[in-house]
């Protein structure tokens, strides 16, 4: 009981907080969010509106995610909030389970902005949800996980963007968003298939275009092996830097 109210207070006082921090109202939805309107405008029709829509989703996605834990503990541990965290009576686990979640809901609820845009130009009927929610929030979990090994190096919001960018602009092109993947030259494709926003990309394309390469119970389970790696080096990145 102790460790389900401590995981909700930090929850609760990081949604308060730093949900509508200018880096994350920047990053998380105002990019996103002029990048749907740039590509709504420039497409008219209705198939090549549907044909976005998976990318935009997926980047919205990657850039809430990560800028959201960039500002959350880089933030706290400037001002040695966090060093107070580490203090708790709580577990480690518990801690970055419940900075994550912030991200996570950050994350999942952006990405139904560009779905909001698109269903004034395309009939979105047919499509099947609860697959996509699943690849969103898988999206969502191995994104706010590279956030956290990010922000575990980073000493300020500004580093932790920079830090960020380095992964998640290579990633709008190299991960089936805006091109394909079978366009791409054959010595970046290996690059695509390590990084685990092509497997939610290639879900959701699957789901919404019908154009997917991969079987989609094949995705879901890299995009869990993603997940459950990075947590991993999360957690050691986490006691090396800041607890030892």
């Amino acid at each position: 009981m102790r460790t389900l109210i401590a995981f909700w207070n930090i929850l609760k006082k990081d949604i308060h907080n730093y949900y509508l921090k200018p880096p994350n109202i920047s990053w998380g939805i105002i990019f996103p969010l002029s990048w749907t309107l740039m590509q709504l405008i420039r497409s008219p029709g209705n198939i090549e509106i549907i044909e976005l829509l998976p990318g935009l989703m997926a980047m919205s996605v990657l850039f809430g995610t990560t800028s959201m834990l960039a500002v959350t503990i880089t933030f706290e541990r400037k001002g040695r909030s966090f060093d107070r965290l580490l203090l708790a009576p709580i577990s480690l686990n518990t801690l970055v389970f419940a900075k994550l979640s912030g991200a996570i809901m950050f994350g999942m609820i952006n990405a139904f902005v560009p779905v909001a845009f698109g269903a004034f130009f395309a009939d979105l009927n047919g499509i099947n949800w609860g697959i996509i929610i699943i690849a969103i929030f898988l999206i969502a979990v191995t994104s706010a996980l590279i956030g956290l090994l990010i922000a575990v190096s980073a000493k300020e919001v500004f580093e932790a963007q920079t830090f960020s960018n380095f992964f998640r602009f290579p990633m709008l092109f190299l991960c089936g968003l805006f091109m394909p993947i079978e366009q791409l030259p054959n010595f970046l494709k290996p690059i695509s298939f390590c990084l685990p926003l092509t497997y939610g990309t290639d879900i959701l394309n699957g789901m919404i275009t019908g154009n997917s390469i991969l079987n989609t119970t094949f995705s879901i389970s890299i995009m869990l092996i993603f997940a459950i790696s990075l947590f991993y080096l999360c957690q050691r990145n986490i006691k090396k830097n800041w607890i030892l």
